[in-house]
């Protein structure tokens, strides 16, 4: 029997009684893992060998898994600084913990989120209590660690599973191929296996010298499975995002664009947000650590400030809570971008503008929420805008059931809603096709006169915040939209989802 010759090596050295894999292979043969990896298919397809398949999976440390193994996990710091300090008998201050555990930043969340998960103790009204029956040497994410570590199995999978959510492991998954002498492989091995010195493909410096006459072809197996080639594609997400922002033009909007980066005075004074609340946190949006905008209409920002000191109009009040021209002009990325709605009704972006208007953007957002099938830290709104004469919330609602008609949602529920920028307000909700379960789409209403004075618009403007990814759900029945983007994304289910039109 005559064979190429990289078959003939991954055929010799392959055992009828062992299972060795390509790697093992590729040592012993001096094959690169490919050519060892075509040449034992191809050895399957004529009966001389098995090819078994099997999943391999292993963990590593990230960069921080290997910081909190060699100083200890922040939640177990803090439970043992709170020992110290007494806390299993009486309540201590928290600060007064936090400091002896040396703890700073993002540890100081990381270890009181996992301190009452773990069963260590409470923390409540700035006081902190450790359960004096706590064991840290029996936490199996410790001992996970430290196995690790050591590069030793780890028994306990949940400890693992943690984790990897927590960002300290890396989960790795690979195939493992392994090749075993098939009976026909032995007899052929016995019988005497001759090398062919024949080539696998017509090259054009064959072509040029003539070799090709004289040279003998691999046999071309048609019958074998070609290798899997996964090309690009755009990105579902930015597929749907095209479709509505043609289905927008076609409703007669234009299109708005802005900075992701923008002063808090865009982004929450110009909506009659109060400089005290709490969406206005560090728990709800980004703040940046850049020098203040300097780029905002001393006039506007006087009328802005008024309006949020005394009210407009007769009957205005305003809000009787601070506000400062340093805090208006600090950075953040925008958590939503009626950022850019107030810079184009003001005027600021492209100048002023008479009524009727339509305007909208499908940009990217950013805020600090936990993460869940329907919540990420950053996603996608739809942010649209009308200005006219005499518009009425039944407008707006006209306006979204042809908007969803185009994406085959005719179901939508509305609900009164309370915001401190649009009266009246109401959210939008959707009935998910899978689950049967009421999913929150958008937030709309109709701007305050708060909002739009300063501005120096004089007519009504409806306007409205829709997700994307929540449209998505609704659209191709997706329960989580952690697939469809972010670090734990499916790329098969990506690949395979066509855009509905």
């Amino acid at each position: 029997m005559r064979l190429p010759e990289s078959q003939v090596a991954v055929l010799e050295a392959a055992s009828a009684t062992d299972e060795r894999t390509i790697e093992q292979l590729s040592e012993a043969t001096g094959l690169k893992p490919e050519t060892v990896t075509g040449a034992a298919f191809d050895l399957e397809d004529a009966g001389l060998v098995t090819v078994a398949t099997a999943e391999a999976v292993s963990h590593a440390l990230t960069a921080e898994g290997e910081t909190y193994a060699d100083a200890g996990l922040p939640e177990v710091r803090l439970y043992r600084a709170a020992v110290d300090a007494g806390a299993d008998a009486d309540p201590v201050p928290m600060g007064e913990v936090i400091g002896a555990a040396a703890l700073d930043g993002p540890k100081v969340d990381i270890a009181l989120a996992n301190y009452a998960r773990k069963g260590y103790g409470e923390v409540a009204s700035g006081e902190i209590r450790a359960d004096p029956e706590a064991d840290p040497e029996a936490d199996s994410e410790v001992a996970a660690l430290a196995a690790l570590v050591a590069d030793e199995a780890v028994a306990d999978d949940d400890a693992l599973d943690q984790l990897v959510r927590r960002g300290l492991a890396d989960r790795n998954e690979r195939t493992v191929r392994s090749v075993t002498l098939t009976d026909e492989g032995v007899t052929a091995l016995m019988e005497g296996v001759e090398a062919a010195e024949t080539v696998d493909r017509l090259t054009p410096e064959m072509l040029t010298s003539g070799e090709w006459r004289d040279v003998e072809f691999t046999p071309y197996n048609v019958e074998a499975d070609a290798p899997e080639r996964q090309g690009g594609k755009v990105h579902i997400l930015r597929q749907t995002a095209e479709r509505v922002k043609d289905t927008l033009v076609g409703m007669g909007f234009r299109e708005m664009d802005g900075p992701h980066a923008d002063s808090e005075f865009w982004i929450n004074d110009c909506l009659f947000m109060p400089q005290d609340h709490p969406a206005r946190t560090h728990w709800d949006q980004f703040a940046l650590d850049v020098a203040p905008m300097a780029d905002i209409p001393e006039d506007l920002l006087e009328r802005v400030r008024s309006a949020h000191l005394d009210g407009v109009g007769d009957d205005g009040d305003g809000y009787h809570s601070p506000w400062t021209e340093e805090v208006a002009r600090e950075i953040d990325l925008r958590g939503h971008t009626t950022s850019l709605s107030m810079r184009y009704l003001s005027g600021h972006e492209i100048g002023d503008l008479e009524p009727p208007e339509r305007f909208f953007s499908v940009e990217k957002v950013y805020r600090n929420d936990t993460l869940d099938p329907t919540h990420l830290l950053e996603f996608f709104q739809i942010e649209g805008w009308v200005m006219a004469e005499d518009l009425s919330v039944r407008d707006l609602m006209g306006t979204f059931e042809e908007f969803y008609e185009q994406f085959g949602i005719t179901d939508l529920q509305f609900k009164p809603h309370y915001n401190p920028y649009t009266e009246p307000s109401f959210e939008l909700f959707g009935t998910h096709p899978e689950t049967g379960e009421l999913i929150e789409i958008g937030n709309s209403g109709m701007f305050r006169e708060e909002v739009l004075r300063p501005l120096g618009v004089e007519c009504d403007v409806m306007a409205w915040g829709l997700a994307l990814e929540r449209l998505l759900m609704l659209m191709y029945g997706f329960d989580d939209i952690r697939d469809v983007h972010g670090t734990l994304c499916d790329l098969d289910l990506l690949r395979e989802t066509e855009v509905l039109h």
